[in-house]
């Protein structure tokens, strides 16, 4: 995904940057705000730094590596579902 000043004005003035989502939480929010996990991809498309952002889902743009890694059409942002409380570790 390419995020940008459509999704936060915190990544206008050339600080948009390319981001691989890993989680989109289902926290409620502010209306029309979601909290996302991912990866900030460089230029060559590998992750340089884990995040989380908040932004506005409307906002992002679909990166494909058919139209060249350039912004694209809007893509839909689906919620993560929990499923428990958290995860067990076994020992050993």
């Amino acid at each position: 995904m390419y995020v940008g000043p459509a999704a936060s004005v915190q990544f206008g003035a050339g600080n948009g940057f390319c981001f691989r989502v890993i989680r989109a939480h289902d926290w409620s929010t502010y209306d029309g705000w979601a909290l996302i996990d991912g990866y900030q991809l460089n230029a060559n498309g590998e992750a340089v730094a884990r995040r989380s952002i908040f932004v506005r889902p409307a906002g992002l743009r679909r990166v494909t590596p058919a139209n060249g890694g350039q912004p694209g059409q809007r893509a839909p942002l689906r919620s993560a579902r929990r499923t428990g409380t958290g995860t067990q570790r076994g020992s050993g």
